[in-house]
């Protein structure tokens, strides 16, 4: 190792020396409590394991499985051998599974019981695949247990620069893009949030969002680092949760709507006792977040970011300037510029971009897309924004040729589901966009219209959009139309928005 870098797995070893007998993860599904130096005896049993399967420096490792203290320990082990997991988003088709999995060629893929027949299914597919493990107890595949050996370890020196997680974003013009995020990257997002959360040994967070999500794998970082208590759900509920954060004294969570919402909704039938929920990060509607802090007396936390920006760009307390996404992170850079790429001033409207310790190491394996994204020394998000007097960054929208759709946290490119729709035989043309959507925030809408003499109702098209790509990327309102405007010789999308956007009812 280098005498200025520092890996995940120094962190491992820091936490298991300072935090050994303090407990570092609860598995909500079993009860289990594993203590942070029982967690770093795990990590090196299985990085021996991995190692003596050939893994080495840059390899990558698949996983497709819910939140568990094995999923955990696999970033861990793979932080020790320099190598990179790819965790793959379970709600994806299979089709679309096999794309992420074949562009980054792992040779060893985890996988849940629950997930096992859609792998087998593709497996012909996948040729750089070389072994599968159960993720779990059950399974048709080798047994974890089989890679947690007793063995010293013979790693190469892991760099902070070293990738360490492959997370593919949404598809912009129809391709997932591999995002490459390091040690470092992670690292100091981690730090970031310790030091806008205050966080400390005694707070626990409930780990409720997915491992493959940029939102679920800081956050468990972020509390390992400090020395916190993770509380894991492999699946969000909400009733449970909020027995959790009773009985377990949650401080800490992050939050996509409608996941706070439904947790207040479930205390007000419940009457448990949520006041030890100090801090929630997230992004939601001004009133659930009004409602979360009287109800607590905690503290909410809006923020601006992304998986290329390591979580965060901008943090700040809801109370400080309702509706904005905070002030920028203190080793960030935050610049707003215009399609020149000049400088826009105060009050204006510009491209959101970032310089600093936060920004990925790029896209996997697209070199164009990566001088594009990092032209002029910064990263371009593809998002909107403007400063007030104060510094505080408020988000503006997005670009157009990066329009996106955020139902309940996850990214969707209207483009993608747009080549799905055209691909059903009734449909002529389609436009692809997002309206208010009380419990999502934000849902898909979907204006086509049919080919001469077709007929098609919009249930039938929803699933058939919901069979081909991951169920959360179907529109779910749906409009047919005689013809959609124009202008140059394209469909006009805001004027498609003008006319068809706003509060939705239901589909036709």
């Amino acid at each position: 190792m280098g005498l200025y870098d520092f890996s995940l797995y120094d962190m491992i070893c820091r936490n298991a020396r300072c935090f050994r007998n303090r407990p570092a993860w609860f598995e909500a599904d079993t009860g289990m409590t594993t203590t942070f130096g029982q967690f770093k005896m795990q990590v090196d049993r299985l990085a021996a394991g991995l190692q003596q399967a050939g893994i080495k420096t840059g390899d990558r490792i698949g996983v497709v499985g819910k939140n568990s203290l094995l999923f955990f320990q696999i970033y861990g082990a793979a932080a020790a051998l320099g190598a990179i997991v790819l965790p793959i988003n379970w709600r994806l088709s299979a089709d679309e599974m096999a794309f992420n999995l074949n562009d980054c060629t792992p040779s060893i893929v985890f996988v849940d019981d629950e997930f096992a027949d859609g792998v087998s299914g593709i497996r012909d597919q996948l040729p750089s695949i070389r072994h599968c493990f159960n993720l779990n107890d059950a399974g048709p595949f080798d047994a974890f247990d089989k890679l947690m050996v007793e063995a010293p370890l013979s790693a190469e020196p892991v760099d902070a620069d070293t990738g360490l997680v492959i997370i593919h974003t949404a598809a912009v013009s129809g391709r997932p893009r591999g995002a490459l995020v390091s040690h470092a990257n992670l690292l100091c997002a981690s730090l970031h949030l310790n030091y806008c959360f205050g966080l400390s040994p005694a707070d626990v967070h409930l780990n409720l969002l997915p491992l493959f999500h940029v939102g679920g794998l800081f956050m468990a970082v972020n509390a390992f680092h400090a020395g916190a208590m993770n509380v894991n759900m492999s699946k969000f509920d909400a009733n449970q949760a909020v027995e959790l954060i009773q009985t377990k004294k949650v401080s800490v969570l992050f939050d996509f709507s409608p996941i706070l919402g439904s947790i207040l909704d479930e205390q007000a039938k419940s009457g448990a006792d949520l006041s030890s929920l100090r801090a929630v990060m997230g992004l939601e509607a001004p009133e659930t977040i009004e409602r979360y802090q009287k109800h607590t007396g905690g503290c909410f936390y809006n923020m601006y970011g992304q998986t290329e920006t390591s979580l965060i760009t901008s943090m700040g307390r809801y109370d400080d300037r309702p509706g904005s996404a905070g002030q920028p992170i203190p080793l960030g850079r935050v610049g707003l510029v215009d399609d020149a790429d000049h400088p826009v001033p105060t009050g204006e409207v510009g491209e959101i971009t970032l310089k600093g310790p936060m920004v990925f190491k790029g896209y996997w394996r697209l070199d164009a897309d990566n001088a594009h994204t990092f032209r002029n020394g910064r990263h371009h998000t593809g998002d909107l924004g403007r400063f007030d007097e104060d510094g505080f960054l408020w988000y503006a929208g997005r670009k157009p040729e990066k329009e996106l759709i955020k139902p309940g946290g996850e990214n969707v490119y209207p483009a993608e589901v747009e080549k799905v729709i055209l691909a059903h035989p009734a449909v002529a043309r389609t436009m692809v966009f997002g309206v208010p959507d009380p419990k999502w925030k934000e849902g898909i809408k979907a204006v086509c219209v049919l080919k001469a003499g077709q007929q098609l109702a919009a249930k039938e098209l929803i699933d058939f959009v919901g069979g081909r790509i991951a169920r959360y990327k179907k529109p779910q309102y749906v409009q047919f139309v005689e013809s959609l405007p124009e202008k140059n010789g394209s469909i006009d999308r805001e004027a498609v928005k003008e006319l068809y956007g706003g509060e939705q009812t239901h589909s036709d």
